[in-house]
């Protein structure tokens, strides 16, 4: 319900741009609100976790520059003729470290950080859904545990309640009452509380915000293997922001060099941003340089606990009460069939009332959190990371 489906699917009525359901349908949460969750993330980013000029002064413009001399000179050779790729050869490689130069002192004047982050999410929604699902892995797997444990425990209570008074509407009152306060309860524990309480020798702590430095580690590497990618951030350089690109130009290129050798030089940018396996060592330099996935690491472990927080809330704050309803409505019917089969083995009620009481809940959990029922590609989560998969630890 949360992530799936990615599209609205079923009758179009009672559904508007930005809400998950409509009168006969559903769209997972975090698609539906893909726009929305997105920004939040950009603050985030933009505000707390990374500089572009900060990132882009780790390149050699040396190194750059004698990496973009061919296929600059190519598409001034393509676009402009043979004789300007003859006359500009022998001053390219000065040029090209001049503008390496000063693009990382302006970086931040001519690429656009909140464009090329929102329409990655924006464009591919299923993006925004594998990061979620990658950072916060651990607390979904928690929400089915839980689910399956305080179904377990408030189960108990429900046989009880039927034993003392075995009427019709006795199971189903208590089946909802279990499903919305199961639902209510594993959703505030993986978040509250956000700084860490001394509870004798143990430490509580909300889920997600106990596990801040292995999250970082994963949000660093995701983020720079399908978001801030050098194809990304070319790609915006020399298409969304092609104007402040080609005004960066101009200003450190004036005339009378040609307005056409400026437009080669953006077209070339764009050719690299666009065909990796072409140019596989500029791709393979800039990553490694730029090292975006240590800084955002890094950064994010430095932020208190409430903050870091917004990496993953937004995603059960959207919506939750919703959730938490429907928790509360699928355990009425669980206990509508409780009742039924209650019916015809009055024999052994309270057995089987504990029996189905544990098997409804667990298969709630299961329908409503178990990403395996849309199956999509995951990447490995290194196995340096150490899992903590409770609220409660032990003091270091």
């Amino acid at each position: 319900m949360l992530f799936y489906p990615i599209d609205y699917e079923g009758v179009g009525l009672g559904q508007y741009q930005g809400c998950s359901y409509g009168l006969l349908g559903w769209q997972g949460v975090v698609p539906a609100k893909t726009e929305k969750m997105a920004l939040r993330l950009v603050d985030v980013i933009t505000n707390d976790l990374l500089s572009l000029r900060e990132v882009f002064e780790s390149i050699d413009p040396d190194v750059l520059a004698k990496k973009l001399e061919e296929p600059v000179l190519s598409s001034i050779e393509k676009d402009c003729g043979w004789y300007w790729s003859i006359m500009i050869k022998p001053f390219l490689p000065f040029v090209l470290k001049k503008l390496t130069k000063e693009l990382q002192n302006e970086i931040e004047d001519v690429l656009d950080l909140n464009y090329v982050v929102l329409n990655a999410f924006v464009k591919n929604k299923q993006i925004l859904v594998d990061l979620f699902q990658k950072v916060g892995k651990c607390e979904l797997q928690f929400l089915v545990e839980s689910g399956f444990g305080l179904g377990f425990i408030f189960g108990i209570g429900q046989m009880c309640l039927w034993s003392l008074l075995p009427k019709k509407w006795t199971l189903p009152l208590a089946g909802a009452l279990v499903g919305y306060i199961t639902n209510w309860m594993a959703i505030k524990l993986l978040f509250e509380p956000a700084d860490p309480i001394d509870v004798g020798p143990f430490v509580l702590q909300g889920l997600f915000e106990s596990r801040q430095n292995d999250v970082s580690e994963e949000f660093g590497q995701f983020m720079e293997s399908r978001v801030l990618t050098s194809s990304q951030l070319l790609d915006a350089l020399s298409n969304y922001n092609q104007d402040e690109f080609y005004k960066f130009l101009r200003k450190h290129l004036p005339y009378p060099i040609p307005d056409k050798i400026l437009h080669a030089t953006i077209n070339a940018i764009y050719n690299i941003a666009h065909e990796q396996h072409r140019y596989p060592e500029i791709h393979s330099y800039l990553s490694r340089e730029l090292d975006i996935s240590t800084t955002l690491a890094t950064r994010l472990k430095l932020l208190t606990p409430t903050k870091f927080e917004n990496l993953l809330h937004p995603v059960f704050q959207e919506d939750e009460l919703i959730l938490i309803v429907v928790g509360g409505i699928l355990g009425a019917l669980a206990g509508l069939v409780q009742v039924r089969i209650a019916s015809f083995q009055s024999k052994f009620t309270s057995l089987l009332m504990l029996i189905t009481s544990l098997s409804s809940s667990a298969f709630f959990f299961h329908l409503t959190h178990d990403t395996n029922l849309f199956p999509i590609q995951k990447e490995p989560i290194p196995s340096t990371l150490k899992r903590k998969n409770t609220i409660l630890r032990k003091k270091l």
